[in-house]
């Protein structure tokens, strides 16, 4: 079931719910007041009557009586025989005063106001008793009050004008109870159309970046700075980073196809040169064969460099356990120095310190920026290392005397295969991932890397690794 439609259902059932039942109770106390109204009147009408000098019982005096009241009289004498009566309670037969306190009347309200309590204060008496009798489709309510004289007062009115009133009101309410169904109906049509306009236009938007994988689209923020224009903005955010995922995405297999791409000519090149010369000389043949070794090690290097990244886009963590890192920095150092040719490794402050984390990874780490310093620094060049214990902190220095980094290549050198122009040249064997990966290797340890470098003078990176406890 649609949205729109179960908002309908629910909203405006609920407001025709509260509708009906303040209409109900609006109907109830409305009739119950006035019915409560009129034994009111019948209660003060009698004791009025029964109050008054009425011994010599002559029509006279009880047409007086009731000539200052607004309903109509009739005096009964001890055994129930009508002694006298008011002109218009003379239009229908005598009854019984005994049985009418015998057994009292239910109240003549309907159904629905018999439900509420009443709302007026009657006056207190225990000894009359309400009736009600009918005569040619007429309704008369009754209320008896025992004299003290052996009497009966009975004191009557009729309910003619308030049975229409409240015939009226029924259909009055009727025809409002229709409406207010027809207005809660269409209003929370509407109001549910206008509230999931942002919501059918964020589907339209997604539908059409679905088709189109177009993510530079965008869901127009609403006028109001409500939640759905929450909604919108958090959206936007998303689609930005789905923008700027897809689109790294897309350089990353580019440019994974181009490194791939290159070692594999190589190898196919040389491999038919070896199947469409048979006889070419000894020495041209080593040196295809060192060729092709070359760019197979190249090869494997750069698959196991994308496995590892495919790794820290999976999500995967590393093992955590103590490692002495001053350990592992010492044997990146002396491993190192085999990767030199001409350059001078140095070894300067050294301070023992025990961190959580992976020793192959940070073994790893080390050597990436061993082999960068190396590979960017000329032959008689330096590369110093250092290992500093700050607090909780261990930082790692790596610092080289070569040709640096441009300035507007520093926030980009951590992306994948990402090579600044002047480094370029000097690295033709270099997979543009080393960094990539140390940078995943560093926030796997909770840590960071910072890099600082002068173009022509050299460059220094920073890892700064918490010291902490499992």
């Amino acid at each position: 079931m649609p949205l729109r439609i179960r908002f309908v259902l629910w909203y405006g059932g609920l407001f025709v719910v509260i509708l009906f039942v303040v209409m109900g109770l609006s109907y109830a106390f409305h009739v119950r007041s006035h019915y409560d109204a009129l034994d009111h009147a019948l209660i003060t009408s009698a004791d009025h009557a029964a109050n008054e000098p009425i011994s010599e019982l002559d029509s006279p005096r009880l047409e007086r009586i009731g000539a200052d009241l607004e309903v109509s009289l009739r005096l009964y004498d001890a055994n129930g025989t009508l002694l006298e009566t008011t002109a218009k309670a003379g239009e229908f037969s005598p009854s019984s005063p005994q049985a009418i306190l015998a057994v009292p009347a239910k109240p003549p309200f309907d159904p629905i106001a018999n439900l509420v309590p009443s709302i007026l204060e009657r006056p207190h008496t225990t000894e009359g008793a309400f009736g009600v009798i009918s005569d040619g489709g007429r309704r008369w309510r009754i209320y008896v009050l025992p004299l003290k004289q052996d009497g009966y007062i009975e004191v009557l009115v009729s309910l003619d004008a308030l049975d229409r009133a409240v015939r009226a009101l029924r259909i009055v309410m009727a025809v409002l109870g229709l409406i207010g169904l027809a207005a809660a109906v269409l209003g929370s049509w509407a109001v549910a159309s206008r509230a999931l306009l942002p919501i059918t236009v964020v589907d339209k938007t997604a539908r059409s970046i679905a088709l189109s994988r177009n993510f530079s689209q965008r869901v127009p923020l609403p006028a109001r700075h409500d939640e759905l224009g929450h909604l919108a903005e958090t959206l936007n955010e998303m689609l930005a980073s789905l923008q700027a995922a897809y689109y790294a995405q897309q350089r990353f297999v580019a440019d994974a196809s181009h490194e791939l791409r290159a070692p594999l000519t190589i190898i196919q090149g040389n491999l038919e040169l070896f199947a469409r010369h048979q006889n070419i000389s000894e020495g041209e043949r080593q040196e295809m064969l060192s060729e092709i070794q070359k760019e197979t090690v190249r090869l494997s290097r750069l698959v196991a460099d994308l496995l590892t990244l495919a790794r820290a886009d999976s999500g995967t963590g590393l093992r955590q356990y103590p490692v002495e890192l001053d350990a592992i920095v010492l044997t990146a150092f002396r491993e190192g120095n085999q990767l030199a040719h001409g350059q001078t490794l140095v070894l300067d402050t050294f301070e023992p310190v025990q961190i959580i984390g992976d020793e192959d990874r940070l073994k790893q780490l080390m050597l990436i920026l061993l082999d960068n310093a190396i590979k960017y620094t000329a032959s008689g060049g330096q590369v110093r290392v250092e290992l500093h214990r700050k607090a909780n902190t261990a930082e790692i220095v790596v610092q080289d005397t070569g040709i640096g980094i441009p300035a507007e290549a520093l926030p980009h050198i951590f992306d994948r295969f990402y090579r600044a122009d002047p480094a370029r040249s000097h690295d033709p064997g270099g997979t543009g991932l080393g960094l990539s990966i140390a940078r995943w290797i560093t926030e796997q340890h909770k840590g960071r890397i910072a890099v600082t470098s002068t173009l022509g003078e050299g460059t220094a990176i920073r890892v700064f690794l918490p010291i902490g406890q499992l």
